[in-house]
């Protein structure tokens, strides 16, 4: 299922899938090669893995380039879970005026703003005027290499 608000696509994970992909759970070596004989496969499920709590997860495709210092670029998707307490650093999906976006959190004081990781967009603070809802936290992104 989707659901297209302003710059993010909403999607649900499907745990009713069947789908399962080849992995490597030792790990691949970044530095030296590891022999061939510690080659192990077994399945995953990604659905799964990356939900730990499935009834409050929520993949996000991104539009836009405000988050790509965070290593968040457009057209990735974000894993969302809307259990998790929002906290000071990180990565949040916000629904602020009526739109949503993806920004992370930053409190200073008595201060809150949400912050892009893009030098070319300004921090938006949070005000009593400001309608805001922080409507999950970022786990994971899912990226095209």
């Amino acid at each position: 299922m989707s659901i297209k608000k302003s710059n993010l696509t909403f999607l649900t994970p499907d745990f009713e899938s069947k789908i399962k992909f080849l992995f490597v759970k030792d790990g691949v070596s970044a530095g030296f090669p590891s022999p061939a004989a510690d080659f192990m496969e077994d399945t995953i499920d990604l659905n799964k893995e990356l939900s730990k709590n499935p009834l409050a997860t929520f993949f996000v495709k991104v539009s836009g380039n405000s988050m790509i210092d965070a290593g968040i670029d457009h057209n990735d998707v974000l894993v969302v879970d809307r259990s998790l307490e929002p906290k000071n650093n990180k990565i949040a999906v916000c629904f602020i005026n009526g739109e949503f976006t993806v920004k992370r959190i930053s409190v200073k004081k008595d201060e809150m703003f949400l912050m892009p990781e893009n030098k070319n967009y300004k921090p938006i603070k949070i005000t009593s005027e400001t309608q805001i809802i922080i409507w999950g936290i970022v786990t994971y992104i899912i990226k095209s290499v």
